[in-house]
């Protein structure tokens, strides 16, 4: 099989005739019926394989830009084996040392190193074992920036390829003696330097293909379900759910207030007039029979009732829900009670109160080991000031995303169809800001055919020209208004 005998190569350890040995892996990657890509993709790519020579230089073997020259240097994405004589060859993407063209498109691009981040993520969890086996860089494009220290580090086997080449290494595998691993890896590096160049497995390797595509694709958008966040909310208390709109905050939310915690706790909506009187406490008017007027007494805000409750609940877990928690201003709302959010404090903590609220706190404030808050955050909404250091320092962040899965149970293939197509625009052309805006799966979970029409032009519509209108994705503004197009044309 193809695949097969390049893994035999990486594990050669720079045998000789590495040339030969190369050139024949290379060409049973092409045509029918083994060969894992079209016959005529081998016009997509050239070999360059020097024979391996450790004593006067870095040996390698790349897959390279046709447009480049047969000999010398050359530019663009390539993907590279790097022999050594005592390990299994390290296998990754790299930059020609000429630097960007002929592939500059691609390498700029956003997606491309998203997709390089997402391989190597899944690759250091699925085979790391608590240790690094992947390592991605954030900006291919800077090949001015070496690679860190602390990553080339982990294996000094290949110093000399680091020294010579870690400027235009942008995403690595170190092989193991784990050859499913490392098969894994070389399918997901070689998928993705084909894809780049338009080019798809042959049909009998597509299944398999689509399988490690959708395992390292989970990692652009991490699912997290309720268990997960029930288990950091027991950790750390505090937690805020941040993502993008439509991606199911508030009903995990309601969710584990209902589920987990047994509708023992409040949901409260913040927003801007959202003030510290209101939240921890402050004086407001009361009146009674007897007054001939207004006058002001202690009134308990949403915290302090909340430690009531908890506190009356004797140790039953006690849940506030602070929904579109960065709507207010945190800083201000929370005042000196910013103290009291530490998970487990080493020392009980408390604060003085301005005013006496009565029982069981009187002028001081203390959080009761059962009470626990959980926020809802969105991050597409810019109007809102950016939470700042010290709140989240205290709190544990949480990103929900879109869920396909979701999309493709509960969706027409209309709604499908729709969302797929809006995220791939998404992880190919948004930097990173602009990818935490990417629509959440509420919008296209309609399953008949005709309301989905409906759907898409009432509810997602207005928000992508939203969007556009505010200028949040200027930098992929015609994809996105393409993909409208199409949407106004149902």
């Amino acid at each position: 099989m193809s695949i097969e005998r390049i893994v035999e190569i990486i594990y050669s350890n720079g045998a000789t005739a590495w040339r030969a040995n190369n050139e024949k892996a290379l060409e049973g990657l092409f045509g029918s019926p083994h060969g894992r890509y079209p016959a005529n993709a081998d016009k997509v790519i050239q070999l360059r394989a020097p024979e391996a020579n450790f004593e006067s230089g870095v040996p390698f073997a790349a897959y390279i830009h046709p447009n480049n020259p047969t000999k010398g240097p050359y530019g663009g994405l390539s993907f590279v084996i790097f022999p050594s004589t005592t390990e299994p060859a390290l296998i990754g993407l790299v930059v020609g040392t000429q630097g960007l063209a002929p592939d500059e498109a691609v390498l700029g691009r956003p997606g491309h190193a998203r997709k390089a981040q997402a391989i190597c993520a899944w690759l250091n969890a699925k085979f790391g074992g608590g240790k690094l086996v992947a390592w991605a860089k954030q900006d291919p494009t800077r090949t001015d920036i070496a690679m860190p220290g602390q990553i080339s580090s982990n294996w000094p086997e290949f110093k000399d390829v680091f020294d010579r080449y870690g400027h235009v290494i942008y995403a690595i595998f170190k092989p193991a003696e784990n050859r499913k691993a490392t098969q894994e890896a070389l399918t997901a590096f070689l998928d993705l330097m084909f894809e780049e160049r338009r080019v798809v497995p042959n049909t009998p390797h597509r299944k398999e293909a689509d399988q490690v595509r959708r395992e390292w694709f989970e990692y652009l958008m991490p699912q997290v379900g309720k268990a997960e966040v029930k288990k950091l909310l027991d950790e750390r208390r505090f937690v805020v759910l941040q993502g993008p709109p439509g991606t199911g905050k508030t009903t995990m939310a309601q969710d584990l207030w209902k589920q987990e915690f047994r509708e023992q706790g409040k949901i409260v909506q913040l927003h801007p007039n959202t003030t510290y009187e209101t939240f921890i406490g402050g004086l407001a008017p009361a009146s009674s029979i007897a007054d001939s007027g207004f006058r002001f007494a202690p009134k308990p805000g949403f915290l302090i009732e909340a430690a009531k409750a908890a506190t009356k609940a004797r140790g039953t877990p006690y849940l506030l829900v602070l929904d579109e928690i960065n709507r207010a201003d945190l800083g201000k709302i929370l005042g000196e009670a910013i103290f009291l959010l530490e998970p487990h404090p080493l020392q009980k903590r408390t604060i003085e109160l301005a005013y006496d609220f009565g029982e069981p706190f009187g002028s001081k404030l203390e959080m009761p080991e059962n009470l626990f808050i959980l926020g809802t955050m969105n991050s597409a909404d810019r109007s809102i000031a950016i939470v700042d250091v010290a709140i989240r320092r205290r709190f544990a962040f949480v990103s929900l995303w879109p869920q396909i899965a979701v999309v493709k149970t509960k969706g027409c293939e209309l709604m499908q169809g729709a969302f797929q197509k809006l995220v791939d625009i998404f992880v190919e052309y948004a930097q990173e800001d602009a990818f935490n805006l990417i629509p959440g799966h509420s919008y296209f979970l309609e399953s008949d055919e005709d309301k989905a029409k409906v759907t898409l032009k009432t509810g997602l519509m207005p928000l992508l020209e939203e969007y556009l209108a505010q200028g949040y994705i200027g930098g992929f503004s015609e994809p996105v208004r393409a993909y409208l197009q199409e949407i106004r044309s149902l």
